[in-house]
């Protein structure tokens, strides 16, 4: 089953220069400041680290699973890209499944860089006052909804044991930041930031406004 197989692993240098590229722009756009913020970050790396550690270093969680995977997908390459991945293995190394598999994780992820990339300018541009226009008007929180559309993404491109398993904690440790960011602003915008509140969802709008949350125009760093 195995022989001429590709092995298409042990890129460590390439693991690393994604964690670090990736790293990069989450923390462009999620600019940690308080602890609360830093450790969330925290998880943040740790599931980069687990993705691209599996993605370009070593298969383990295609290796784990080979055994059990091996009788009922023959089709199964472990240690080859394309043939070692979770959802072309289960689809019989269908070249549909791969362009599907791969075609919506990048949806995915341009929308969760695009709404990360509006929701910074436009706190960047306010300053320190309250945004509830532009983006801000369909979900209290864009940028989160960005980055867990970005998890989402990763999570249907390359799925591992670890990363469904930090998935979880990841999305409530920015959900529970998130709420601690609200109350400070609770604080400090009192009703209004109140009645904002009542009337703005926190993550995710309508399916009905998500064409205009994804493509609303924002004002750019520095203008008035």
């Amino acid at each position: 089953m195995h022989s001429g197989n590709e092995y298409a692993y042990g890129m460590w240098v390439v693991a690393a220069f994604n964690v670090g590229i990736f790293l990069f722009f989450m923390l462009s756009f999620l600019k940690p400041r308080g602890s609360d913020e830093w450790r969330s970050m925290g998880v943040v790396t740790a599931f980069l680290v687990a993705l691209f550690a599996e993605m370009y270093g070593f298969p383990l969680t295609i290796y784990l699973l080979t055994g059990w995977l091996g009788d009922a997908y023959p089709v199964l390459q472990p240690f080859n890209h394309k043939l070692g991945h979770l959802w072309v293995v289960v689809f019989g190394g269908s070249n549909l499944a791969w362009v599907i598999v791969m075609g919506l994780s990048l949806v995915l992820m341009l929308m969760g860089y695009t709404l990360l990339s509006k929701g910074w300018t436009q706190i960047h541009a306010a300053r320190g006052g309250l945004v509830t226009d532009g983006i801000y008007a369909y979900a209290r929180h864009p940028q989160y909804t960005g980055l867990f559309l970005v998890i989402i993404g990763f999570l249907v491109q390359w799925p591992t044991l670890l990363t469904v398993l930090m998935a979880p904690i990841l999305l409530y440790a920015y959900v529970h930041l998130a709420r601690v960011e609200e109350r400070r602003a609770e604080a400090e915008f009192g009703e209004v930031y109140n009645e904002y509140i009542r009337k703005t969802p926190a993550f995710f709008p309508p399916c009905n406004q998500w064409q205009a949350f994804l493509t609303v125009e924002v004002r750019h760093a520095g203008v008035e």
